[in-house]
């Protein structure tokens, strides 16, 4: 290799219009930037998972990763304040006859400061024990003033029933008392720019959807959702929660990690008003595309239908059904015998074929 490979990458009075752009030289990925007067060329690829640091920002003198916003000293390529340790490659620049080059033999050593792996990102292996199932409560209301939840009532009773009568492990999280953000659209960003364990649950250690992972994958064989009917659909709250289980999905296609292995899915549907079929619908198709299976008859609920707005008297026929009470304790019985049958591996596992589904890189691996 020569002592210099330099790379014309164009006029540098053209390129000094952009502070920060993305150069590709050959397969090497740089982030170039142009700041009072000078030009700067770092690596492209981010030291996280390899985000594009040339489509990023500049914050200061740091460019900022688009994906997870990680930041490196344009100049340096030294990591920000507190990861110091972390080092993208630098590369030397010069100016001759008006056109901008880059020395490519010039990188200086990527450098990545040891990061503890989150405890979400273990192995997933089933502790032995007895048939477990999460209740996953998705009714919003404000925490200080309870009201009554239908929703929130047949699940207290299919999981009391699961833990007295089936003598089963059971917790209950409800959505409402944890405090977790949005989904940020990091999938949107690329493929791999959403990670497992979720980036959100990585980059803020406030969030508290880690709680819902922590239950989903490592812990339950079966995952019991409750939901309100709001608007012909499932509750807000629990779209927030689904919206945040793209990290689960999506690692079916991208890197061919199966996380729901050996779960059950069920729902209690109860609505003031009607399309307990269309939310229930909903919730099959994206609790099918993580992977759980179903019990036979997998939800039950309840509606009074499209007039029917008296909603205390809504409450009321649901407080006195010993019929809804049974049904709840019956789908919790035919989801935990499901899920026994999967746990003894008497439901044979087949190789996934993701439905025509492939990950497409971005672009070919830039090295850099």
């Amino acid at each position: 290799m020569p002592d210099h490979e330099w790379m014309d990458i164009g006029s540098a009075d053209v390129l000094q219009q952009t502070p920060l752009q993305e150069i590709l030289c050959g397969k090497t990925r740089i982030a170039l930037t142009y700041v009072n007067g000078r030009f700067s060329a770092i690596s492209g690829v981010c030291n996280h998972v390899g985000g594009p640091l040339g489509r990023g920002r500049l914050e200061g003198e740091y460019v900022v990763c688009p994906w997870h916003y990680w930041k490196f000293h344009r100049e340096t390529g030294q990591g920000e304040a507190g990861y110091e340790q972390d080092h993208v490659p630098v590369y030397t620049t010069r100016i001759e006859q008006g056109r901008l080059l880059i020395d490519l033999s010039s990188a200086t050593k990527r450098k990545k400061q040891p990061h503890e792996p989150h405890p979400l990102a273990r192995p997933i292996i089933r502790q032995p024990g007895p048939v477990r199932v999460v209740g996953i409560a998705t009714t919003a209301m404000t925490v200080e003033h309870p009201r009554y939840s239908t929703s929130d009532a047949l699940l207290e009773a299919a999981l009391d029933h699961a833990q007295t009568a089936l003598k089963l492990e059971t917790q209950c999280i409800k959505l409402r008392d944890l405090h977790f953000r949005a989904c940020e659209g990091f999938y949107s960003k690329a493929a791999q720019a959403c990670t497992w364990p979720c980036s959100i649950t990585q980059m803020d250690p406030t969030d508290q959807l880690d709680r819902v992972y922590e239950a989903v994958v490592h812990w339950a064989d079966v995952i019991l959702v409750s939901t309100p009917i709001r608007w012909g659909n499932a509750s807000s709250l629990y779209f927030k929660m689904v919206e945040r289980m793209n990290c689960i999905q999506n690692q079916e296609t991208i890197a061919k990690k199966h996380l729901l292995k050996n779960k059950v899915a069920a729902f209690i549907i109860m609505g003031g008003q009607d399309n307990v079929q269309g939310v229930a619908g909903q919730l099959m198709t994206f609790w099918a595309e993580v992977g759980c299976q179903f019990p036979q008859f997998p939800f039950i609920a309840h509606s009074r239908g499209w007039s029917a707005e008296d909603m205390e008297r809504n409450i009321c026929e649901v407080q006195n059904s010993r019929e809804l009470r049974e049904a709840a304790q019956g789908l919790v019985t035919r989801a935990a015998d499901m899920a026994q049958l999967m746990i003894a591996g008497q439901v044979p596992e087949h190789h996934l074929i993701a439905g025509g589904r492939k990950a497409h890189k971005l672009d070919s691996e830039p090295t850099g």
